[in-house]
């Protein structure tokens, strides 16, 4: 496996004393890889290497960078398993979701190759006699891509994917969580053709690598996925310098359950909403507001249906939910049940860590009732 960073088309450890360390969350014995994190001048490197690979990638025709992707799409479907046994690995998912992850992955790549022939622009009637009005789409030039932990595949391909067709130069930065799976999209990349510089991935901590991006003249654009902190003040440093900033953050996404509802259909919906992924999801549902009239009846289908849940190693197929990514995260989600629990909410299933699964950071499945607006479980985001 490739470990480190790859800039201008080559892997490399950088020179730094900062180690970033892969380790299985299910299996804590299980170091998946260990090498040296990348510094600011690592960044600034592949800002230049972008920089100069632009040149030649903006005038490569569309079509021509479309087919370079739809290669790709061919590669990651030949390694479609190796890929999601990566993830589940490295980040926990069960290996159902991370299948379901990169069959979208591919499904992203194949997508964004036929836009190589669609980079439409338009031509408008002028008030001017003998002026012909038209626009054309350019490319705008080195792009910063900043990747989260929960999906390390279909993330990156859907923020490098378009960036890349459109002509653009890419410096990626993948979560430190994940960097085996981040790993072996830039692989894929170079077997499909893309020329060196064109697409670099830079392994290293948001606070050197982070800020590189968003600090540099030379980055005209950041396309970020991560928390709500992070992401306004990214937001904020890009933008007073001119950058294009979009930004994918946090949710605390509620499900409204009526009267006359399905209550079967809602539990499922419910269910696999909060349960899917660890709940490690910016898009899980963390809240249900329901009719008092069906809430009894509700609340028992929803646990008996988490009771149900078989949790453990993600690469064992029977299981139903994994670990929390890292022990930050699984210190959170005990902690926020601890603060249901103060605050008054009603424990009604979960809450600990399972006795028989001492090796990974795992937590029961967890509900509580009578949670009220103002409780910090009902308005914070946990992701888990």
């Amino acid at each position: 496996m490739n470990t480190g960073s790859y800039i201008d088309g080559k892997w490399f450890h950088p020179k730094s004393e900062r180690l970033v360390r892969n380790i299985n969350p299910a299996d804590l014995n299980d170091v998946i890889a260990e090498f040296p994190a990348a510094t600011s001048q690592d960044a600034h490197r592949a800002i230049e290497v972008a920089q100069t690979a632009f040149k030649n990638w903006k005038r490569t025709p569309g079509p021509e960078r479309g087919r370079v992707l739809w290669r790709a799409a061919d590669i990651a479907r030949q390694r479609a398993d190796e890929i999601a046994r990566t993830l589940t690995r490295e980040e926990g998912k069960i290996l159902k979701e991370a299948k379901g992850e990169v069959l979208k992955g591919i499904s992203l790549l194949e997508f964004y190759a036929g836009e190589g022939y669609r980079m439409h622009g338009k031509t408008l009637p002028s008030e001017a006699r003998d002026t012909f009005t038209y626009t054309v789409r350019r490319p705008l030039g080195v792009v910063g891509l900043i990747a989260p932990w929960n999906f390390p595949w279909a993330i990156p391909v859907w923020k490098s994917a378009p960036a890349l067709v459109a002509g653009n130069t890419v410096i990626f930065k993948p979560a430190e969580l994940t960097p085996a799976t981040a790993a072996l999209l830039a692989e894929i990349y170079e077997q499909a053709g893309l020329p060196p510089g064109v697409f670099n991935m830079v392994v290293g901590s948001g606070s050197v690598v982070g800020e590189a991006i968003v600090n540099s003249p030379t980055i005209r654009a950041v396309s970020f996925t991560g928390s709500n902190e992070i992401g306004g003040a990214l937001y904020v440093k890009a933008a007073q310098r001119g950058a294009k900033v979009t930004c994918e953050m946090g949710g605390k996404n509620a499900v409204i359950v009526m009267a006359d509802a399905d209550l079967d259909k809602a539990a499922v919906a419910i269910h696999g909403g909060a349960f899917g992924s660890t709940g490690q999801r910016c898009t899980a549902t963390s809240r249900v507001i329901v009719n008092p009239a069906i809430k009894e009846a509700l609340t028992e289908r929803l646990v008996n249906a988490a009771k149900k849940i078989k949790i453990g190693s993600g690469l064992d197929e029977t299981v139903d939910m994994g670990p929390a990514v890292d022990e930050k995260q699984w210190k959170t989600d005990l902690d926020y049940i601890r603060i249901g629990q103060e605050e008054g909410a009603r424990l009604l299933l979960g809450g600990n860590k399972p006795e028989h699964l001492d090796k990974g950071y795992f937590v029961e499945p967890t509900i509580f009732d009578n949670v009220a607006p103002g409780m910090r479980v009902f308005k914070e985001e946990v992701f888990g």
